[in-house]
Order: C-alpha cells, then sequence, then structure tokens
C-alpha cells in the first residue's frame, strides 16, 4: 500500500485521490467513525491519506477536508484543501456526485466531461463511488458535493481557462497518483488542448513553447484562444499526438528564438537538462551565412540568445540566419509529420526574425 505523506517523496496523490479520500472520511464521520487516515482503492494501487479535519453535521450530513500532500514538483495545487461533503439519501446503492466553489465548470466541447457539468474527470468520479459504496449503509445512497475553496484563485495558473474550465479548477486523475510534470500526466495534460482544437473544428493550429510565445501571438496575430496550443519544451510529443489525430491541416510553430532554434538541430525535446546547444546552433548557422572567424567565436560565447541577435545585427545577418533557421525547422518536421509546417521566430519585444514568413501563415497579423 502508497502512503503519500511528505514533501521527500517523488509522487503525490492527485486531486481526485483527495477528493475521494475526503468523501470516504465524510462518510464514516456520519457512522461516527470520524478517521485520521483512510485507505482508498485507485485504479492501479491502494492509497492511503491523511485527513485534516472532520465535521459531523448532522444525522446524515458531515463534511471531511484533505490538504494535498507536497511532493516533488510545482504542481499549483500542493497544499489545497479539498473538502468533501456527503449526505445519505433513501435512493438505496445510488451515489450522486456533484461540486460548489472552486470546482470548475466545463464550457467547451471536446474534454471528457460534457459541456455545462463540474470538471470532475471520469476517473475520479468512479473512484469517489466506488470507495463510497464499499462502506455506504445498505439501505441508503448518497450525495457527494466536491469543494476546493482556493479553487478559484489558483485556477489562472493552470491551464483550464485554455481548455473552457471556468470558476475553478478541475479535479484529474488517471491513476490515482500524481507524478512529476516530465512524466506522463503533464503531457496528457498538454495534450488535451488538442482534443479541445479538433472539437471546436480547429484545421489551423499555432504551437507555442509557452507564457512568451502565447502573450506575443495574442499581441500581434488575430487568433482564437483554442487555436494556440503550448506545447511546452514537448514539442516531438505534441506534434506526434496532433499528426496521429488526422484533423489539422497546418501547424504554426511560433516563439521565442532561445527554444525555437533547437528544433533547427533536430531537438525535439527543449528542456535544458535534455538538450541546450543554443551556442552551437546559432555558430553554426551564423557560419552559414558568412561570419567571420572573430564573429563565431562572439557568437559561441555568448549566454543568452538576445545576446547573439544583438552581434548579428551588428553584422547585418540577423535576417538571414533566422531566415535559415525557420526554413531548417519547417523542413524537418514535414520530414517527420504529415502536416504543412510553418515557423516564426520572434525577440522578447515581438519582432519577427524571419520576416518572409509572415506572409505564408493562415493567420491575420494586426
Amino acid at each position: 500500500m502508497e502512503h503519500h505523506k511528505n514533501s521527500e517523496e517523488k509522487s503525490g496523490i492527485t486531486t481526485g485521490s483527495c477528493a475521494t479520500a475526503a468523501s470516504v472520511a465524510a462518510l464514516l464521520t456520519i457512522l461516527d467513525k470520524s478517521p485520521a487516515v483512510v485507505n482508498i482503492i485507485a485504479p492501479n494501487s491502494q492509497l492511503t491519506a491523511e485527513i485534516y479535519d472532520t465535521k459531523k453535521l448532522s444525522d446524515t450530513q458531515a463534511e471531511a477536508i484533505v490538504e494535498k500532500p507536497t511532493y516533488n514538483d510545482p504542481d499549483v495545487t500542493r497544499g489545497i484543501k479539498i473538502v468533501s461533503q456527503v449526505c445519505l439519501t433513501d435512493n438505496i446503492g445510488e451515489v450522486e456526485i456533484t461540486a460548489g466553489e472552486g470546482v470548475g465548470v466545463v464550457t467547451k466541447p471536446g474534454l471528457q466531461i460534457p459541456v455545462g457539468e463540474y470538471a470532475i474527470n471520469p476517473v475520479p468520479r468512479k473512484m469517489i463511488k466506488e470507495n463510497i459504496k464499499r462502506f455506504l449503509p445498505d439501505n441508503k445512497g448518497a450525495i457527494v458535493k466536491i469543494i476546493i475553496p482556493e479553487g478559484k484563485e489558483i485556477a489562472p495558473k493552470t491551464m483550464n481557462s485554455r481548455l473552457g474550465i471556468i470558476d475553478g479548477i478541475s479535479i484529474l486523475g488517471t491513476t490515482g497518483i500524481a507524478r512529476p510534470m516530465s512524466n506522463k500526466a503533464y503531457t496528457d495534460s498538454l495534450r488535451v488542448q488538442l482534443d479541445v482544437a479538433s472539437a471546436n473544428g480547429y484545421e489551423e493550429l499555432l504551437f507555442v513553447p509557452g507564457n512568451i510565445g502565447t502573450r506575443i501571438a495574442n499581441e500581434r496575430l488575430v487568433i482564437d484562444e483554442d487555436a494556440i496550443i503550448e506545447m511546452s519544451n514537448f514539442v516531438g510529443y505534441m506534434l506526434d499526438e496532433a499528426d496521429k489525430m488526422d484533423a489539422f491541416k497546418s501547424i504554426t510553430i511560433f516563439g521565442h528564438a532561445g527554444k525555437l532554434i533547437k528544433i533547427a538541430a533536430g531537438i525535439f525535446n527543449t528542456k535544458q537538462s535534455v538538450a541546450d546547444a543554443r551556442r552551437e546552433i546559432m555558430t553554426a548557422y551564423s557560419g552559414l551565412c558568412g561570419a567571420d572567424t572573430n564573429t563565431l567565436q562572439r557568437i559561441f560565447d555568448c549566454i543568452t540568445t538576445e545576446d547573439v541577435i544583438k552581434i548579428l545585427d551588428e553584422n547585418n545577418l540577423t535576417t538571414d540566419v533566422f531566415e535559415l533557421i525557420g526554413d531548417k525547422i519547417e523542413e524537418l518536421c514535414e520530414l517527420k509529420y504529415n502536416i504543412k509546417f510553418h515557423a516564426i521566430i520572434v525577440k522578447m519585444n515581438g519582432e519577427i526574425l524571419n520576416p518572409s514568413k509572415t506572409d505564408t501563415i493562415p493567420f491575420e497579423w494586426k
């Protein structure tokens, strides 16, 4: 049995597992057991969760709180309190799940939950129902209401708004165990954007590495939010998934030079600890465009891509270098995937570094 308790562990438990544990604790509190810990059954394991607080509200109603444990991952939901209120009913064996404050509502198609419902994914719903039924009195049913007091406050720090989930966070989980963001849980959360884009009929997408690309795209382009796909460092993974769906005509890779130049060297995981090589890439492409030995050494000695751009500006090489890099990004992507690709490379201030590509993308400029 896995017991997730402190931040020394490499993994934690999902919001879905916390909601399940709180629900079981609330039911047991109605039955006068008020547990300090509960054991729950997850899809592939059994988990133990500590209970932060319990309160019996009446003979048929109680609530319990679980504080989501911290673990080795920068998840904004770490440490939040998840409340479950359980009320016994006379609907024998029936468990109804609803939600309240801090749990988001789905407003766009493409997710696992229908539009208009609370964003509690199928696996957590199933976990809550199955674990409640383990302890439910034979002649009773239950209504389970999940509340996340801090949910609305932290929602802007998540991807929820991009996915059409409003007024709170979603309750996720496929295994009950929260893994660090470099693993499957994080890439799955990125992939959901493709489902939303496809469900809403978008065939031309704009892929960005993260917040910088998103900000500049919104400043410079006339584009719907659902057509902008954040890929983080997982360029190859996201392009693989888009290609498998066979739903998209073109992808424009749009973002800051510091990330995008890596793709021109065939690096499809741009995380610095996996592969950096920025100065080597910039030195090679600058050499191909005619930079002399002294300039190449200065470029190789630079710490940031923005510093490289200053040197290229001094030598009137910026456009030539980034046009070549943009061409190579498109070429390498089209060799790997059956999709039309465009590449737009920008500086921090939004300036386009390969301007010949601006008329080729399927989006209107502001």
